[in-house]
């Protein structure tokens, strides 16, 4: 069993998946719409509609792994607003997003410039 800090590459596909689909599914999703190939080592992550659960998709050299995560009460908050369908993550951002948070980057106030006082 690998950790996800063993991935050199992590692709999240933002789009909402059946959640019915499984590895063969998923695999299909990668090499389409993703435009990845699954066998290449990187780790593959899913979502359903409801964002309950989160699946974890790759290949481990002689043989396809799934992992599945269900939130029982909560829901998983899903990086909508990050440009692409696929996004790059981090180890980092993968962690948070598994443990609840927003992965969404934030904008500080806009930096002002002024040469004078009224």
């Amino acid at each position: 069993m690998r950790s996800v800090r063993d991935f050199g590459e992590i692709h999240l596909h933002k789009t909402p998946v059946d959640g019915r689909k499984q590895i063969n599914g998923l695999a299909q999703i990668v090499q389409g719409a993703m435009g990845k190939s699954p066998f290449g080592g990187a780790l593959f992550v899913f979502t359903t509609r409801r964002r309950d659960y989160v699946k974890l998709l790759y290949w481990n050299k002689s043989g396809f792994a799934l992992w599945v995560y269900r939130l029982e009460e909560e829901r998983f908050r899903w990086p909508t607003k990050m440009d692409g369908d696929v996004i790059e993550l981090s180890v980092a951002q993968l962690e948070s997003l598994l443990r609840g948070f927003d992965i969404t980057p934030t904008k500080p106030h806009a930096t002002l410039a002024y040469s004078a006082v009224s």
